[in-house]
């Protein structure tokens, strides 16, 4: 282990992903992708996510803001928001027929021809003109079909996502990636700009959890997974910063040296999919302790709660959050990891970062209860 790179370094580096972003386009740039999640808790990931990023940012911004943005909903490592340039490196996807083209062969082309003939396409309007048909789902159960026709042309990048109208997905032909078809990038600087893409946002990381993002991105360059795996392999042995700390060999971009992270300061509550906190290997290993995601969880066997949220002071993980809004108030049950001090300093940024997200929240100022 090189002396100078310590589980502290890495620690105060991890955090260079929350540097701050002019708004929410300069955000998705400086980042690459956003992951979207669904639950509302107290936000959706996403927002969660550029909150941390973005001064002044309000709960459900990006959705009011994505049309006129340069935005994209595509899959990189999961679902999630990226600019053009990125979605540049994921097409043209070469897919395998999918069970909805099996099912309702027809479906397809006839959706199809309503994309070209529409601006928009909202997946009722398909119902509406087709008529309502059933698929079965990833799970076993029933869901609309033309839904998940929709999906299978826009992961086709046959289609795209143009706003959200209350949560739901509405559609247009993508003509800028027909573009791509017809004049993609390289093989070659797709499979490196996702390797490093992924370093960058996600590092310092131990290999193995870096190794664990490229092969869920298979999902998003599914024709390429095995030359990615091999382009990843190539890039950590001679491309990316490398250091075993602890036995754990871990890599980032280039141009982060966790040498030169600055020190940081004050409290942050992050949200579950923040590249801060999305690999559980590297926060166990620098923290000391096991966060979980336990919304899926029944809850007689959750430790943590529903939702909780990673509470940073410094560059130290230090406990947990679940944060609910009740009576139009925000309420906070906070733990802590036991032998944390609970310093005077600790407690009011504490108080200031609870104020923040009032304000994401669009809450007026008013006490936060806090235990």
């Amino acid at each position: 282990m090189s002396p100078s790179i310590t589980p502290a370094v890495l620690r105060a580096a991890a955090r260079h992903t929350l540097r701050p972003a002019a708004d929410v386009q300069a955000a998705l740039y400086a980042m690459g992708f956003v992951q979207a999640d669904p639950i509302r808790a107290p936000a959706r990931a996403q927002d969660l996510t550029l909150m941390q990023r973005v001064a002044g940012y309000r709960a459900g911004d990006l959705e009011r803001l994505y049309p006129a943005l340069d935005a994209e909903e595509d899959m990189i490592p999961n679902y999630g928001f990226v600019p053009r340039r990125v979605q540049a490196l994921l097409h043209p996807r070469e897919v395998a027929s999918t069970r909805i083209e099996r099912e309702h062969p027809e479906l397809l082309d006839e959706v199809r021809a309503l994309l070209h003939d529409r601006l928009e396409l909202h997946p009722k309007d398909v119902s509406a003109v087709l008529g309502p048909r059933t698929a079965i789902n990833a799970w076993g159960g029933q869901s609309s079909a033309t839904t998940r026709a929709l999906d299978a042309l826009h992961y086709r990048g046959e289609a795209r996502v143009t706003r959200r109208a209350s949560g739901v997905r509405v559609y247009a032909a993508a003509p800028h990636l027909e573009a791509l078809r017809a004049a993609p990038l390289s093989e070659a600087d797709r499979l490196r700009g996702v390797v490093h893409l992924l370093a960058a946002l996600y590092g310092p990381l131990p290999e193995a959890s870096l190794g664990h993002l490229i092969s869920l991105s298979g999902f998003g360059l599914p024709h390429l997974r095995p030359a990615l795996r091999a382009a990843f392999r190539r890039a950590a042995q001679e491309e990316l910063g490398a250091a075993k700390v602890d036995g754990l060999r871990y890599v980032w971009a280039p141009e982060h040296d966790p040498q030169e992270a600055p020190t940081p300061r004050g409290v942050r509550i992050v949200g579950p999919f923040d590249p801060l906190v999305w690999d559980r290997r590297r926060f166990e290993h620098l923290h000391g302790w096991a966060y979980r995601f336990e919304a899926y969880t029944p809850p007689a066997k959750r430790s943590l709660g529903y939702y909780a949220l990673p509470v940073f002071h410094g560059e130290r993980a230090v406990g947990w959050a679940n944060l609910n809004v009740e009576g139009g108030d925000l309420h906070a049950d906070v733990g802590f990891v036991p032998g944390v001090r609970q310093t005077a300093a600790l407690r009011r940024g504490l108080d200031a970062e609870l104020d923040r997200y009032r304000v994401f929240l669009g809450l007026p100022s008013a006490h936060t209860s806090s235990t």
